[in-house]
């Protein structure tokens, strides 16, 4: 029997789209995004470097381009966050153990602060015993040790705990771990059908 659920952030509960920032950077000069720009991401996502030397390293691939444009192009990722997601997160709060485990980075969750506002986000973070950031703990999934690391501060047992994720790499390494898992399929399924889905 599940008692405990950990979700991802992105395309669970905020809606994305990863191709808005693409052509948002490619319209201010980037021709492709390549490995280095891969690890810059990674280490920004990890906070192992600052939002200016993240931005800085962009502009090492797009001379032009300022640090708002930039901003603008990373954040163009960000769509909405539906109510009736949170109205669902708030029934769950109240017979489960919430966790929130998101790869991000500073930008990102400050603009969704930002445009959604301190009732909204507060709202949503209420609902989660621990809300966790890839940039705030220096892990990110589909490492092993972020896993380990929430089911170790929290004292739950794998078998227990259900992961949601729409990532298969992400929820592959929850599963390997013994966590029960949910490959949630964008566009084709949404986080309020769980009870449908007969893993809960």
């Amino acid at each position: 029997m599940i008692d405990a659920i950990i979700f991802d952030f992105g395309d669970v509960f905020i809606n994305l789209d990863k191709q808005a920032t693409v052509d948002a950077l490619q319209n201010l000069g980037l021709t492709e995004w390549d490995e280095e720009l891969q690890q810059l991401n990674i280490q920004f996502e990890t906070g192992r470097i600052s939002r200016e030397k993240f931005i800085a390293g962009i502009q090492k691939h797009i001379p032009g381009g300022s640090s708002d444009a930039i901003l603008q192009a990373w954040s163009a990722i960000l769509l909405d966050f539906p109510l009736y997601r949170l109205e669902f997160l708030q029934m769950l709060s109240s017979k489960y153990r919430l966790f929130l485990l998101s790869n991000t980075d500073a930008i990102h969750i400050e603009t969704f602060e930002q445009k959604n506002g301190p009732s909204f986000y507060g709202d949503f973070y209420k609902c989660f015993e621990k809300v966790y950031f890839s940039f705030e703990i220096g892990m990110r999934k589909p490492n092993p040790e972020i896993y380990n690391f929430v089911l170790n501060e929290h004292d739950l047992q794998p078998k227990r705990t259900l992961f949601i994720d729409d990532k298969k790499e992400n929820t592959d390494a929850a599963l390997s771990l013994g966590l029960q898992v949910w490959n949630l399929q964008v566009g084709k399924e949404d986080v309020v059908e769980l009870f449908n889905k007969n893993i809960i």
